[in-house]
């Protein structure tokens, strides 16, 4: 569920979403698979990634995302 906090200053309106925590069934934009990462950019979108993914492409999601959120804690070896 997303929640919106629409913000008037002057004659611009701002909107931020509040995303939820990843589940089974959100996927990889890149290969399909779970996606443990959430990069959230400053148009409103999101992008998800698994951990390799999310890895391999770190450095760069990091510099362009508003919010990085990892939940790669959840996987077990």
């Amino acid at each position: 569920m997303k929640m919106f906090d629409h913000r008037r200053n002057e004659d611009t309106v701002n909107a931020t979403a509040e995303f939820p925590a990843l589940t089974t069934a959100d996927r990889c934009d890149r290969c399909g698979a779970q996606a443990f990462v959430r990069v959230e950019l400053s148009a409103g979108t999101d992008l998800l990634f698994c951990g390799h993914h999310a890895r391999q492409h770190e450095t760069r999601l990091r510099e362009i995302a508003v919010e990085y959120r990892d939940e790669s804690d959840r996987l077990t070896v």
